[in-house]
């Protein structure tokens, strides 16, 4: 049974690798998931986007996501540094976080949940294992658990 919600759930990409939000894209379509995938290339243009400022400040231009999908190693802002600041904020904080990373360190798995992430994937190193990665999280994030209603919306 999918949840009413689950067509209007809204994917934010923040990866600085053209070429994986690229794969990402095409995995979340050959997953057959009707998501609107939005992408940001670093933390401080992801911070800008949930805090509506700069290019995003337009009324309508950056609804709120249900759900960030979080590289760790970006320039200007790291994946860490822009989780530490989505979990302190009292609007952003309930938005799920899936940190998906090329790392596979155990100090960075530690560490995304220390912060608050809700998952912690490493990026397969393959398109078909990407696009299994993407269906279980669309099945699970969008279609299988109950997000909390976006905080801020409308003002």
């Amino acid at each position: 049974m999918t949840p009413v919600q689950g067509s209007r759930v809204l994917i934010l990409m923040a990866d600085d690798d053209a070429d994986d939000r690229l794969l990402a894209a095409d995995a979340l379509a050959e997953a057959r998931l009707n998501n609107e995938l939005r992408f940001v290339e670093d933390g401080e243009e992801l911070m800008d986007y949930l805090n509506r400022r700069g290019r995003w400040s337009a009324p309508g231009a950056a609804p709120r996501p249900g759900l960030i999908l979080l590289d760790l190693n970006m320039p200007r802002k790291d994946g860490r540094e822009a989780l530490r600041e989505i979990k302190a904020h009292p609007e952003l904080r309930r938005i799920p976080v899936v940190v998906l990373t090329t790392s596979r360190a155990e100090e960075d798995v530690v560490r995304s949940y220390d912060l608050g992430a809700s998952s912690f994937i490493s990026k397969p190193v393959t398109f078909d294992g990407l696009v299994s990665a993407i269906k279980a999280l669309g099945r699970y994030y969008i279609e299988i658990v109950e997000l909390p209603p976006p905080a801020g919306e409308g003002e």
